[in-house]
């Protein structure tokens, strides 16, 4: 499992949903917690911090900049690229998913979910990240 104080960005326009991705994210041992409304703040976040983050969690609809739009723009970056990025969404389409998975996507999860679920999510995302 990833480090408890691994430094950990939420994005979502919702308060809500970000305050229960939080949430989740405490109950699983987490400490350092950042949140954004969208995808832009994100970036601006993601490029100002002193320190880098070791795991977004994004939402995958947003006005001014979507998950997707963050995942690709992550991805594009040299200084950034390899920072697992997780698309939480209702979006359960075939079509969306592989959009995600061909941009770069570490992990899924469907809404609704539970702390229990994201937990397993990130943990794959962790397995992964040590396997190479």
């Amino acid at each position: 499992m990833f480090d408890p104080a691994t430094k950990i960005l939420i994005v979502d326009d919702m308060l809500t949903m970000r305050k229960i991705v939080s949430k989740a994210c405490r109950e699983l041992g987490f400490t350092d917690l950042t949140e954004a409304a969208d995808g832009a703040i994100a970036w601006s976040k993601i490029s100002e911090s002193p320190t880098p983050f070791g795991l977004i969690i994004s939402d995958w609809n947003m006005p001014n900049c979507t998950g997707v739009e963050l995942l690709k723009r992550i991805r594009g970056s040299q200084k950034y690229s390899k920072t697992p990025l997780i698309l939480v969404t209702a979006e359960a389409e075939q079509k969306q998913i592989v959009e995600a998975v061909k941009a770069g996507v570490s992990g899924y999860v469907i809404k609704p979910f539970t702390a229990q679920t994201l937990g397993a999510q990130i943990e794959s995302v962790h397995a992964k990240l040590k396997a190479g």
